[in-house]
């Protein structure tokens, strides 16, 4: 990883492109530290909300704007339920899916209405942020125009953060939206750190009444959660690079007096082929009703918290749509990102087929089941990844509510830094570049 970075570093263009990036974060963790005015970011981080639950998860996302108050709280989240909600309608609507298929002209206009349904989305959002500040007493001006004055500033956020992720994805390295989150949960690594420390020397504690740990157990906790995380990396990465080769065999043809062809090679298809949106799509649709219900924030004990907190982020329920959503989604990405019958017609163009599977329509339906189980292995080891630290979180009755998103994160992390080293590798190989194997 390092060498291929450190060879990309003498391309021009490559170098570039990276400086971008990093300019991009740079402003973007910039905008997390401008605080928005009458509201309490003091009260705030010390609030229930952050307590634990879906908005802990939130903070996290958005690299603890969100409990700072600041510009940026509202994070990448609008961005990306738009992007979910435009990639359904594409599938629903047929104007959209005319557009889709129109190429770059099409996709320009697909991306102006993702654009149009971010703001909407962000303002909605930023006055339901504006109304649970409120009903918590962290506002220290209720007035109409510090309440303008919030959501504006709140919705602006949302814009902004959205056109840093499009400029990454114009003229930076990597998809826009895994950067900025990767950038958000790398930024909470200090803390972490602060709070394995603090396990280690005694200071730690543990529940929600902040009873003292002792130093032997704080010290076997913080090496199993070390341990931990670096076994699941080493999953993650061998999860990511695992890939099933469907052998293809292309036919010899005379050309003039040179013979061409009849050599061996494959058809690689990666276990974890779309990465880590199927996670980030899953968890914003989890957190609707989570979300929901800090607005209402209704009695505790009353009907209304109980249907709340049947999908609430610590309940089996949770878990479990968790669970199915990321499923769902890998197979969805899948079916956007590749395209059998495409893959089976350029073969059939280039003199190449499967060996024992006639060229054309059934190559295309043999690699659909290929395509079909791979993609179900690794939704399945995304998923259990993803939820296992929940479900620990649910056996101990919520003690270990800051575990229960960390698979996601870990995911997240490690899915982005391997997705952007396979970018530039492929950057590098397009221009012809032999060193970034060395």
């Amino acid at each position: 990883m390092f060498a291929t970075l450190r060879n990309a570093w003498k391309i021009p263009d490559l170098k570039k492109k990276l400086l971008f990036t990093l300019l991009i974060i740079v402003l973007y963790r910039l905008g997390c530290a401008i605080p928005i005015p009458y509201v309490n970011s003091t009260a705030l981080s010390t609030s229930t909300l952050m307590a634990g639950g879906i908005f802990a998860y939130l903070n996290i996302l958005t690299g603890s704007a969100f409990s700072n108050a600041t510009l940026f709280a509202l994070g990448i989240n609008p961005y990306i339920t738009a992007s979910i909600v435009m990639q359904l309608l594409t599938i629903a609507i047929p104007y959209l899916e005319n557009l889709a298929k129109e190429g770059e002209e099409g996709q320009k206009k697909i991306n102006a209405y993702t654009r149009y349904v971010t703001v909407a989305l962000g303002l909605v959002t930023a006055i339901g942020y504006r109304q649970l500040l409120s009903s918590y007493g962290l506002l220290i001006n209720t007035s109409w125009f510090a309440s303008v004055v919030v959501v504006a500033c709140y919705c602006a956020g949302a814009a902004l953060v959205m056109w840093l992720s499009e400029k990454i994805n114009e003229s930076g390295i990597g998809n826009g939206i895994s950067m900025i989150l990767f950038a958000n949960i790398v930024s909470r690594l200090p803390s972490f750190a602060m709070s394995v420390i603090n396990m280690v020397t005694g200071k730690g504690t543990f529940g929600e009444n902040a009873t003292p740990i002792p130093i032997w157990l704080g010290i076997i906790i913080a090496i199993v959660a070390i341990i931990v995380a670096i076994a699941m990396i080493a999953f993650i990465v061998w999860m990511t690079n695992s890939e099933r080769r469907i052998p293809i065999q292309y036919a010899k043809k005379v050309v003039g007096r040179k013979m061409y062809g009849g050599q061996s090679s494959n058809l690689p298809i990666k276990v974890n082929m779309v990465g880590v949106m199927p996670i980030i799509f899953a968890s914003s649709i989890c957190s609707i009703m989570p979300t929901i219900q800090a607005f209402v924030n209704p009695t505790k004990g009353s009907r209304l918290d109980n249907f709340f907190n049947f999908f609430g982020t610590g309940s089996w329920f949770y878990a479990v749509m968790t669970f199915v959503l990321i499923i769902a989604f890998a197979y969805f990405y899948t079916s956007i990102s590749f395209n059998p019958v495409e893959v089976s017609n350029n073969l059939k163009t280039n003199g190449g087929s499967v060996p024992g599977i006639r060229p054309g329509r059934p190559t295309a339906e043999y690699i659909t089941k290929i395509l079909n189980r791979i993609t179900l292995i690794g939704a399945l080891l995304l998923s259990v990844v993803a939820v296992l630290p929940m479900i620990v979180n649910i056996i101990s009755g919520g003690t270990l509510s800051s575990l229960a998103f960390g698979g996601s994160s870990i995911i997240i992390v490690v899915g982005v830094i391997l997705e952007t080293i396979r970018e530039i590798e492929a950057q590098m190989t397009m221009r012809h570049y032999k060193g970034f194997l060395g």
